[in-house]
C-alpha cells in the first residue's frame, strides 16, 4: 500500500507506505541502535508489559500482516519518519486509560505516536505521515480516526520529546475536528481527542 505517495516538499519526493513487511525500515526510524539499549520501540501504548528485549520481536510480528502497526514515511527513498495508527482496541494502554475518553461505540483508529528521524525534521514530514496514517485507516474501512495531539499557542513550538503526539493544529489541517478534551497532557500542555470521520 502507497499512500500520499509523490509528495514534494522540503524534505524531497515523499511516500508514505504501509510498516507491513518493512520492518527493517521500521526500525531505522524507531529502533535502538545501541546494544543493550532500551527504548520504547512504539510499544507505550501497546503494551508496556512487553519487555525492553522482546520489543523488537513483538514489532517484526506486527509487521508480518495487515493491517501492521502504522506507516512510515520515505524521503527520497530513505526511511525517515513513523506513525503509529491501528485501532484503538489494540493498543491495551488506551483501552484503560483514565484522561483519555471513549467518544462512542465505535473502535476508532489512532494515530497515536509520530517520529521524524533528525535530519528530517521541520520539513513538513509530520503531515504526510499523517495524510498517509489517514489512508491507511481508510483502506482498512476504518469508519473514523482519532488522535490526542497536544493544544500548543500560535507562534510556539512543541519541542521533540513531548510533540511526539503531534499537535491540534497539525490535525486541524488535515481535515479534524475537537471532539473532547481529556485531562491528559504532554510535556505539561493539554492533549485534545482530535477526530476525522471517513463516511
Amino acid at each position: 500500500m502507497s499512500a500520499a505517495a509523490g509528495r514534494a516538499g522540503a524534505a524531497g519526493l515523499v511516500e508514505v507506505r504501509s510498516a507491513v513487511g518493512r520492518f527493517d525500515d521500521f526500525y531505522e526510524v524507531v529502533g535502538v541502535k545501541k546494544p543493550g539499549g532500551k527504548g520504547c520501540w512504539c510499544m507505550s501504548y501497546r503494551d508496556s508489559r512487553v519487555k525492553d528485549d522482546g520489543r523488537p520481536e513483538f514489532m517484526r510480528r506486527l509487521c508480518e500482516s495487515e493491517p501492521g502497526p502504522g506507516v512510515l514515511a520515505y524521503a527520497d527513498g530513505v526511511p525517515a519518519g513513523w506513525c503509529s495508527i491501528a485501532p484503538r482496541s489494540s493498543y491495551r494502554r488506551l483501552m484503560h486509560a483514565r484522561t483519555i475518553p471513549f467518544v462512542d461505540e465505535r473502535d476508532a483508529w489512532v494515530a497515536v505516536c509520530f517520529v521524524v528521524r533528525g535530519g528530517y525534521r521541520r520539513r513538513g514530514l509530520m503531515h504526510a505521515l499523517l495524510d498517509g496514517a489517514v489512508e491507511h485507516a481508510a483502506a482498512h474501512d476504518a469508519e473514523v480516526v482519532e488522535g490526542y495531539p497536544v493544544e500548543v499557542p500560535e507562534g510556539e513550538r512543541v519541542d521533540v520529546t513531548s510533540g511526539y503526539v503531534g499537535t491540534t493544529r497539525l490535525f486541524e489541517a488535515h481535515g479534524f475536528h475537537r471532539a473532547a478534551p481529556t485531562t491528559g497532557h504532554s510535556g505539561g500542555r493539554p492533549r485534545w481527542i482530535m477526530r476525522r470521520e471517513l463516511g
